[in-house]
């Protein structure tokens, strides 16, 4: 039996992508994730996380999907971004084909979740979205790593592309937030990695003279 964890990374992100993660096992092995230390990927250090993937893809298959910050911001401003998210669970799920589907639910309403995520996927099998899923299920936390993982490389590259520290993409990391307020202040347009749409960016205002932020929103 095909058992498959779906969970995200980023969502609640200033820049870089939206991750979404999949890893799929089959039922008779999901203990030996416990052993491999899959739980939720906020619980680990970067360090853990990346150790951790690469046993995990000792014992399963691990897939992901990004979704950048352009396609976040227009979801938000259509106030769909669970939807945007249910389309991508849904798409990898369809690809892997799963006996059984496990979720970790952003809907408030996990069984309406559940629903969005089996039609996108076009899934005959049963799709479990539980609230705290990355947390309670091995399957589910295995995808969270997934997803942060490979969320974390894409935040590396783009540090490296840049040239500069960039944080880990938070509002709530002092690096991020002091790169995006010199970034602001210094160009006269937002870059394409940069998500416009959380209410979280009025309060990251350039220092100085610089333009409004409302110019950026």
């Amino acid at each position: 039996m095909r058992i498959v964890g779906v969970d995200e990374a980023g969502r609640g992100s200033f820049l870089g992508p939206l991750v979404v993660g999949a890893f799929a096992i089959s039922a008779d092995r999901i203990e030996e994730l416990r052993a491999a230390g899959a739980r939720d990927s906020k619980a680990l250090s970067p360090a853990a996380r990346a150790a951790c993937y690469a046993r995990l893809r000792a014992l399963g298959t691990a897939r992901s999907i990004a979704l950048d910050a352009g396609a976040v911001d227009r979801a938000v401003a259509r106030h769909r971004l669970n939807d945007l998210e249910a389309a991508a669970f849904g798409r990898l799920l369809g690809g892997l084909r799963p006996d059984e589907a496990r979720v970790d639910a952003c809907d408030a309403n996990p069984a309406r979740f559940a629903e969005r995520v089996r039609r996108a996927g076009g899934l005959r099998g049963a799709v479990v979205a539980r609230h705290h899923a990355d947390r309670d299920d091995p399957v589910v936390g295995a995808a969270s790593i997934v997803a942060k993982v490979r969320r974390d490389r894409a935040i590396a590259r783009l540090a490296g592309h840049l040239g500069v520290p960039v944080g880990s993409g938070y509002p709530s990391d002092r690096v991020t937030v002091e790169f995006v307020r010199g970034w602001l202040a210094a160009h006269p347009e937002p870059p394409p990695w940069l998500r416009r749409s959380w209410a979280t960016m009025g309060r990251v205002k350039p220092p100085g003279p610089a333009r409004p932020l409302d110019r950026y929103g």
